[in-house]
């Protein structure tokens, strides 16, 4: 039987969890997430936020730095990898710290924790829409995402290519062409992940954000428009 594209997911993680700080973390292949992180620490106290669960929490780069830098603050993180969550209960990170969990069906109540957050975990799943809805449920200031903006990736004339397909509410159909149907691909240091862009989100997040949502270019080379011009972007989306 065919593997889901959820089971290939995990599996890769299964397979490269002892190399995954290696090859995420220490290397200095995702400094985007580094700015997004040291952003987001800076709007803990802006807000008042107590209490923050951080959605796919590998082997918990957000836990340890929000513990190291607040540690009073409550911080959660969900995992559904085991073999990821046993690699941060070697680096120190408490079981009730880093839990077994789902982005896609959060076991929590709605408000349980101020911020929800997430880095890079959204291309890697079929449907983002839900996990953000998972995400502004169990939010009660607000929810913080850090990922991929697709439409910024590649030289000029490709990110034209690619706008101007989304303006026209083509990029579906011409993602699933691309990819021969399957409508995702497979790298040998990303795993599974889908064509995709944090501004995808922004009109679920804005919708429910009365407080506005600010967006933060993590792209040391992208010019004056994010959307158009860089590869990475987070958003911080204010519930009140």
């Amino acid at each position: 039987m065919e593997k889901s594209q959820q089971e290939i997911q995990k599996q890769y993680y299964s397979q490269t969890a002892k190399e995954y700080d290696t090859l995420h973390l220490d290397s200095g292949v995702d400094p985007e997430h580094n700015i997004a992180l040291a952003y987001m620490g800076s709007m803990i106290e802006l807000h008042g936020i107590k209490s923050i669960l951080d959605i796919g929490a590998g082997t918990g780069r957000a836990i340890s730095y929000l513990k190291a830098k607040y540690p009073n603050l409550k911080v959660v993180g969900i995992e559904p990898v085991p073999e990821l969550r046993e690699i941060g209960y070697s680096k120190g990170i408490s079981p009730e710290m880093l839990i077994e969990g789902d982005g896609t069906d959060i076991k929590f109540a709605a408000g349980a924790f101020d911020l929800v957050c997430e880095f890079g975990v959204l291309h890697h799943v079929p449907r983002p829409e839900q996990v953000v809805s998972e995400m502004l449920r169990v939010a009660k200031v607000g929810i913080f995402i850090s990922d991929s903006n697709n439409f910024g990736q590649g030289g000029k004339l490709s990110r034209s290519l690619k706008q101007f397909i989304n303006l026209l509410g083509l990029w579906k159909v011409y993602d699933y062409v691309r990819t021969k149907g399957k409508g995702y691909q497979i790298s040998a240091g990303d795993g599974l992940f889908y064509s995709y862009s944090a501004f995808n989100n922004y009109k679920q997040i804005k919708a429910a954000c009365k407080g506005g949502v600010q967006i933060l270019n993590t792209d040391k080379y992208a010019g004056i428009n994010p959307y158009s011009t860089a590869t990475h972007v987070a958003l911080f989306g204010i519930k009140n």
